[in-house]
């Protein structure tokens, strides 16, 4: 009969052989993707034909996207994870974690090149839900933007935005002398009515511009790396504080005569404990452990039918020797 020791001897080899498989499994199969190349941007195989765009694409946001300082501070902080890459590269594979370009290159909105370019044109989704796919609600304020007017008029990202910039458009003088540095001129493109009356106001006297009301009023500052401006355009209280927070009545001025309504509490957003929006990868090392607990488990369970068949290959080996 084996004793006790032997017994535990097979569980130890057990789980040394389950930890160690299991460590190797986990290493090959590590999603942690590789540093972006810093040898510089891939160059697609657009800018052959598309130079002028190339050269915006570039230098713009979407081109530094997997370049950014900014970025790569906050990506390395939080231990590489592959989710960032899924809109900072194009064509990211979770599974392999690799990627086709750094950025968000041309296929990112193109799509592969079609059998009939450069004849025919290159497809692409002109809607704001190509645009959503990355800048999303989660980090982008998306719900503001879906409940504005202009998202209910059907414009699209595109109207005011270059796509292969990633900036404003800028608007041009009819003298064709510069180009207008404020994106209020933007406005006017659609907003023919209100331009006529506005120049006549004190707010433009004061140089006081559409976006002045319209879209600065919820920026921080510093500004965050997700943050941009309020896309629902409708000028709030915060807008007016900008200028007129002097005027404002303070709260020991407020005088009323009718007893205070009660305060109604506002919605708090709680996160369950625990928890962060930025979970640190698991380390091979946990699995692991975790397999050799379960291989100690199972060599303690299969002492007993090893001993039996030791004792049978033994009995065997005697036999042969007797006949």
């Amino acid at each position: 009969m084996l004793r006790r020791f032997e017994r535990l001897l097979i569980a130890t080899a057990t789980a040394v052989l389950a930890a160690g498989a299991t460590l190797l499994i986990a290493r090959a199969q590590d999603p942690t993707p590789a540093v972006p190349s810093p040898s510089g941007l891939q160059a697609p195989p657009c800018v052959a034909c598309h130079t002028e765009f190339a050269n915006e694409w570039k230098d713009g946001p979407h081109g530094q996207a997997a370049k950014d300082p900014v970025f790569l501070k906050d990506w390395n902080s939080q231990g590489q994870p592959g989710a960032c890459l899924v809109c900072h590269a194009t064509n990211y594979d979770p599974a392999t974690g690799t990627w086709q370009e750094d950025g968000v290159a041309c296929e990112a909105c193109h799509g592969p090149m079609t059998a009939g370019h450069p004849k025919d044109p290159m497809p692409v989704d002109r809607s704001p839900d190509l645009c959503a796919r990355c800048h999303s609600d989660t980090r982008f304020d998306w719900q503001d933007w879906q409940g504005s007017t202009h998202y209910q008029r059907g414009m699209n990202c595109s109207t005011c935005h270059d796509p292969h910039s990633a900036s404003l458009k800028v608007a041009t003088p009819r003298d064709g002398s510069a180009q207008y540095t404020d994106a209020s001129q933007l406005c006017v493109t659609c907003h023919n009515d209100v331009s006529m009356d506005f120049p006549y106001s004190v707010h433009q006297k004061q140089g006081v511009t559409c976006i002045n009301c319209h879209v600065n009023h919820s920026e921080t500052i510093p500004l965050d790396a997700h943050a941009v401006p309020d896309h629902s355009f409708k000028a709030n209280l915060d807008s007016c504080n900008t200028c007129h927070s002097e005027q404002m009545h303070s709260a020991a001025e407020a005088i009323g005569t009718n007893p205070p309504a009660a305060s109604v509490s506002q919605p708090q957003h709680l996160q369950q404990a625990g928890l962060t929006p930025h979970p640190s990868p698991v380390s091979p090392l946990g699995y692991a452990g975790l397999a050799a607990l379960i291989g100690l488990a199972a060599g303690m369970v299969m002492a007993p039918w090893l001993e039996k068949w030791y004792t049978k290959a033994v009995k065997r080996d005697r036999r042969g020797e007797d006949d």
